[in-house]
């Protein structure tokens, strides 16, 4: 298993950083006062209040409540795991990741429970798969039956699982540890009895790769007339088939920045049409066109066009791909449908027709908006209050999801003149704010603004909003654990730390990543009740010296109860003598 990542790389990782770059690379940011807003990206809404602070190198969202800093935006947006996230940062400053056997990704972060062994049983998995395909004269004579040149097979490493029920497991599982590795990769099947067997046998091979081109699963197409036509490889650690699109590697290689993406169906669709030489086509892997698919596709390039059957279970599917992509919909970003022809796949028309007519099909693609009120008007009777009261209901229900901007203006433009209504938008603009109000806010989000600010918590929302000022206070006394204040261990134990190493917002979160204190210190980063003036470090002062007035009062407290029943030592009576004269003084001070 590889090493951890050393905490020091990760601070300095973040440190380099600008998250502000980094999330207006994928999210559109304007500035708001000293910080940047958008709309978030996380959950759909109609005003800004996604708040990304350059100073503190963190993001919050005052509605869902999602926050973090570059590493935790990246796992969120792009659903990577920790040290993906932490490679993929890397890679774009051109910093290696460094690992070590004994170190710790910091007192909060687990270690990593993927391992670089399992990417490399599914990269041997595919060679095995590869090698077996050049034996079998039934699989390579299907491959040039269906049109595939040797390039076209060789760029997308297929390959051919053997009839046999353990080619793969006698190639690769040597020993129980492998075994159990295949079986957690879905490449093994467990028997009852503890033994195992190959899942996939008597299939053309299609490797899935991620982002990164490493294999994280397989996609099997039967030889033959057999059931089910097409078996994927099922939820592991390295694949999530919601969030994966097979092809999308190799879009990304052919085309740095492409202008345009078409999703299709099958595996065979996306080669077939590679070889054609139409190679910025993807497929989704057995489920239905995901939000994060559409999210991690707009992301790629600033049209998407969806390829389906004409049949009845071509336009559910795409009308499932226009749900999930509304609230990615922000202006610049096209969505468009193409429905083939009832007698052909995308495989089959260009075959028949060639590229240039397959294109220019692709050309004639329908505007979302088209397919959007199509669908909505379907059986609907228009002349009458009731149909037009009905489509104005659904439709406002599906355009609130689209993001503020022209596109969103355009929908309800559009809707308005299918209603009949003229120029009369008022109508919609009621039904628009009659369905907001409707809908009310989850009880469990809670704006940081209103937490019940306590004496430690201002204090610790003053270290983790300004940590490098924080850590220019004097050490404060270690007798302050005595204090009976919720979170004044933790307190000490955050200043101790600033003193040895001082960080960013950013850096302090990481520091605390999944833990119970670390959720604390998110919400209290982004807190608004934080008015501590231009003077941060006499405030900070300040604010510790109230703690240690607190901790006076409650030892004088104690001392008092004490003596009333007679149980005072020597040193605790000048103990509370000089307390009393301490106290004396400050009342005549004030």
């Amino acid at each position: 298993m590889a090493g951890k990542i050393p905490q020091s790389f990760i601070d300095d990782l973040l440190a380099r950083t600008d998250i502000v770059e980094l999330i207006d690379s994928r999210v559109r940011l304007k500035k708001a006062g000293k910080n940047y807003q958008a709309c978030c990206p996380f959950h759909n809404e109609k005003s800004p209040s996604f708040s990304v602070s350059q100073e503190k190198q963190f993001y919050h969202c005052f509605g869902c409540g999602a926050h973090g800093n570059a590493i935790g935006f990246l796992m969120e947006f792009d659903g990577l795991n920790f040290p993906d996230a932490i490679e993929d940062l890397a890679g774009q400053l051109g910093l290696t990741v460094p690992r070590e056997e004994n170190g710790s990704y910091g007192p909060s972060q687990p270690a990593p429970v993927i391992s670089a062994d399992q990417y490399q049983l599914m990269e041997q998995a595919s060679r095995f798969f590869q090698g077996q395909l050049r034996q079998s004269k039934a699989a390579i004579d299907y491959l040039k039956g269906r049109g595939l040149s040797g390039e076209i097979v060789k760029k997308y490493s297929i390959g051919y699982a053997p009839a046999g029920w353990d080619g793969l497991r006698q190639l690769l599982a040597r020993g129980r540890e492998q075994e159990q590795q295949l079986v957690t990769l879905g490449m093994l099947i467990q028997k009852d009895n503890g033994g195992s067997y190959d899942r996939f046998r008597d299939r053309i091979m299609f490797p899935i790769r991620d982002r990164r081109g490493r294999i994280i699963g397989f996609g099997g197409r039967v030889l033959g007339e057999g059931t089910p036509k097409y078996l994927n490889s099922p939820e592991t650690p390295i694949f999530h088939k919601g969030r994966e699109l097979f092809g999308l590697f190799e879009v990304k290689e052919a085309h740095r920045n492409p202008s345009r993406i078409l999703i299709v169906e099958g595996y065979m669709d996306v080669v077939a049409l590679a070889q054609y030489g139409i190679d910025y086509a993807v497929a989704s892997l057995g489920t239905a066109t995901t939000s994060d698919h559409m999210q991690l596709l707009f992301r790629t390039a600033p049209e998407i066009i969806c390829c389906y059957d004409g049949d009845n279970a071509g336009r559910e599917a795409a009308w499932r791909a226009l749900e999930n992509a509304l609230p990615g919909l922000q202006d610049g970003r096209e969505l468009k449908f193409a429905f083939l022809p009832a007698e052909h796949d995308p495989d089959s028309f260009v075959r028949t027709h060639g590229r240039e007519a397959f294109e220019a099909y692709l050309d004639q693609a329908q505007p979302f908006s088209e397919f959007l009120f199509e669908r909505l008007t379907r059986d609907l009777n228009l002349s009458g209050e009731a149909g037009q009261n009905e489509l104005a209901n659904k439709a406002v229900a599906l355009i609130r999801r689209v993001p503020e901007g022209f596109t969103r203006e355009g929908l309800i433009t559009k809707l308005s003149q299918r209603l009949r209504w003229g120029e009369n938008e008022r109508r919609l603009r009621d039904i628009f704010a009659r369905q907001e109000k409707e809908e009310q806010q989850p009880a469990s989000v809670q704006r940081p603004g209103k937490m019940k600010l306590t004496p430690v918590r201002r204090a610790l929302a003053l270290i983790v909003q300004y940590p490098q000022i924080a850590a220019q206070l004097p050490p404060l006394p270690h007798e302050l654990l005595g204090l009976r204040e919720p979170g004044i261990g933790f307190l000490l134990q955050l200043l101790t730390q600033l003193h040895h190493n001082p960080m960013t917002t950013g850096q302090l979160l990481e520091q605390w990543r999944g833990t119970k204190e670390g959720e604390g210190l998110a919400r209290l980063a982004m807190l608004d009740e934080i008015t501590a003036g231009e003077n941060i470090l006499q405030e900070l002062e300040d604010t510790c010296a109230r703690l240690i007035d607190l901790f006076l009062e409650q030892r004088m407290a104690e001392l008092q109860n004490k003596a009333t029943n007679g149980g005072l030592s020597h040193d605790e009576k000048q103990e509370l003598m000089l307390l009393l004269n301490e106290t004396k003084q400050k009342n005549n001070a004030g």
